[in-house]
């Protein structure tokens, strides 16, 4: 009987190992399935989808425009740009806003202020704020497919990450323990609110007004406002929100050329200030000393020379590439020129140039600056913040350039950095600043390049 059981055994190995193979595969595709039905799951409960149905009239696009007629006619050529496209592709208009034009108050740039007046009135017809740069170059097609992914019923806070690589003082040495942690927008990629965003910070700056006293990084300050402590979403990182162009999925790009508006302006038609003093930094007077220095310029100088640079002794500048970005702006004006903060806008404040960056003034702003009696509270007071104050009271409001920093290299991220074509840096802190100069300022073929580039360049709005 033995035999037999044998060659039963034998028979039914074949069949047990069918058995065992289905039984694995069976495994392996319910395994398979629970997770796809766990990422789906997931993907629903964080509300991205590929079939959320927008269009252009659900956008509201607010460029972040300056008054000052260079920077009004950019913004105005990509407004252009945007009703074109959305001709081309036969949808309704969509609204396009200039941020310069929306309200007189004098901290409508930093965005927070407007956020009630959008919530407004566009809560019932749309589902997305849009905010760009002047320079941000946009494909609609690709805008709406990226947004397509968000559900617009949830709060969301789309961008281009930035993170910095080591604490730094224009952030208050934020997150010191692990900087890269927190995530803030590259807004010259653009970035979102989807509009229940919108409504949530509204209610929340009805309740309770802005506390910070001061504007220094405008990015880095709004992600902290929206994230409020972890109360509030982080920015999601939108892969096609770009500024390098390279990937033609890309929705967003950004032109880094140094803006040229003719010909360079001519070394002799500026006249560059440094102030200093024996003991550099024991007793500077910065107030008194800045508005001798104004006052020098405007009675003492020659009629013919159009503008007159403010800088510190510690102060890195390319004055090559300074010469071809004022060739964009009209001295006749009254122009009032670098990288802008803030102090006290949510309470009625004023903006000001910081002045480690490079200060910079056309003739006609000095002469009605010294026509007023706007002058120093005493003679150490902060030079920047006065002038600020006072070009403010006149009406003459600060024309922002990042290309005009007020720190060092090493205090940006370097995604921001790689976009720009940079005109200053400021102080000396733990840096080679003959390295730094030539590493980020002094004249290169690259620059002589980008400006044959930017001559030959027909952009397309």
């Amino acid at each position: 009987m033995r035999p037999p059981a044998r060659r039963g055994r034998r028979l039914a190995l074949p069949a047990l190992l069918s058995l065992l193979t289905c039984s694995l595969a069976f495994a392996l595709v319910s395994k398979d399935v629970k997770k796809e039905v766990k990422q789906s799951k997931n993907l629903e409960k964080s509300g991205i989808s590929e079939k959320n149905d927008i269009d252009l009239k659900g956008i509201a696009f607010v460029i972040q425009s300056q008054s000052n007629s260079f920077h009004a006619k950019k913004a105005e050529q990509l407004k252009q740009s945007i009703l074109k496209q959305a001709a081309d592709l036969t949808q309704e208009v969509p609204r396009v806003l200039l941020l310069h034009q929306l309200a007189q108050q004098e901290g409508a740039w930093t965005i927070l202020p407007l956020l009630p007046h959008f919530s407004v009135t566009y809560s019932r017809n749309s589902s997305w704020i849009f905010f760009c740069e002047e320079e941000t170059r946009i494909q609609i097609p690709q805008l709406l497919e990226a947004l397509r992914r968000y559900d617009p019923s949830k709060e969301w806070f789309l961008g281009k990450a930035l993170h910095d690589e080591e604490s730094t003082i224009i952030h208050h040495y934020a997150f010191s323990e692990n900087p890269t942690v927190f995530k803030y927008p590259d807004f010259a990629a653009g970035w979102a609110l989807s509009i229940p965003l919108v409504n949530k910070l509204t209610k929340r700056l009805k309740s309770e007004s802005l506390k910070s006293d001061f504007t220094i990084d405008l990015k880095h300050e709004i992600a902290l406002y929206i994230w409020d402590r972890g109360d509030g979403p982080p920015l999601t990182p939108v892969p096609e929100f770009c500024t390098d162009g390279v990937d033609s999925s890309c929705a967003t790009t950004f032109h880094s050329f140094l803006p040229l508006c003719g010909n360079p302006v001519k070394k002799k038609d500026i006249f560059v200030a440094v102030k200093t003093c024996k003991k550099f930094h024991g007793d500077r007077s910065h107030c008194g000393k800045t508005f001798a220095i104004l006052e020098r310029f405007l009675n003492h100088s020659y009629d013919k020379i159009a503008w007159l640079v403010i800088v510190d002794d510690d102060t890195l500048i390319s004055i090559s590439r300074l010469q071809h970005l004022l060739s964009c702006y009209d001295a006749s004006e009254p122009v009032f020129l670098g990288e802008r903060y803030g102090y006290g806008l949510g309470t009625g404040g004023y903006s000001y140039v910081t002045g480690g960056g490079g200060m910079v003034f056309s003739r006609e702003a000095i002469r009605r600056l010294l026509a007023s009696k706007c002058r120093c509270y005493s003679n150490d007071a902060p030079d920047d913040m006065v002038l600020g104050m006072c070009f403010s009271g006149l009406g003459i409001p600060v024309t922002h350039s990042p290309l005009f920093h007020q720190a060092r290299p090493v205090d940006y991220p370097k995604d921001y950095l790689s976009h720009q074509v940079p005109i200053s840096f400021h102080k000396h802190w733990n840096i080679d600043p003959v390295k730094v100069y030539f590493t980020w300022l002094a004249p290169s073929e690259e620059d002589r390049a980008r400006q044959e580039t930017r001559k030959g360049f027909k952009e397309e709005l």
